[in-house]
């Protein structure tokens, strides 16, 4: 499928995707103190994003937005209960979106029941790129950050990830933030990582 572009569709990119990540981060703490600390630099948080993840119902609907201003479909991922699709711009975040498989394979997924929640118009998570994860982990876990579950990928391998906890919204788990570490010039996703991620934040009893 050909899509025009508009001439100007580079600044209505800027504009939307700052607006979702201050949207992402005015509801998220870890990423306050992510931002607090590039401020202080002048770095600042969007530069170092790796990738923007939406969950939805219809992820060829809902990328309809992004399309329209330059991205383009990359990829298709697969795991037992859900799929995503990747898009790319050069120069922008990768953009991720997934959803439930609309028959029985996707009845244990935990998406819909998020989607159902929040909607598909907020990001569940921004994944923030960083040279030593472990580093990262420990200078966050000082401003009280926490995360979920281990670090997912092999030391020295090509992508290695963690989410922090969940933001708790009215007792449902809600957006989290994502640390990369990628090497060799790696710029996809491992099925087998994003299902473990996927797990990791699935809220256990008691919790």
């Amino acid at each position: 499928m050909n899509v025009k572009v508009p001439m100007n569709a580079p600044r209505h990119l800027d504009d939307l995707l700052a607006r979702y990540v201050a949207d992402f981060v005015t509801r998220n703490a870890a990423a306050r103190t992510l931002k607090k600390g590039l401020d202080e630099v002048g770095v600042g948080f969007f530069p170092l994003a790796d990738h923007i993840t939406f969950r939805t119902d219809d992820i060829d609907r809902r990328a309809e937005e992004f399309l329209a201003l330059g991205y383009a479909s990359s990829e298709t991922l697969n795991y037992n209960d859900w799929f995503a699709k990747v898009y790319r711009k050069p120069g922008y975040p990768a953009l991720f979106i997934d959803q439930a498989y609309p028959d029985q394979r996707g009845k244990t997924s935990i998406i819909p029941g998020w989607v159902a929640t929040f909607g598909d118009r907020t990001l569940h998570h921004i994944a923030v790129k960083v040279e030593d994860i472990e580093l990262a982990m420990e200078r966050l876990s000082r401003a009280g950050i926490r995360f979920a579950g281990s670090i997912v990928g092999e030391r020295g391998g090509p992508l290695r990830q963690i989410f922090t906890v969940p933001e708790d919204v009215a007792g449902a788990a809600f957006s989290v933030v994502e640390l990369a570490e990628r090497h060799e010039g790696f710029l996809g996703f491992s099925p087998p990582q994003a299902d473990g991620l996927m797990k990791s934040t699935v809220r256990k009893a008691g919790t």
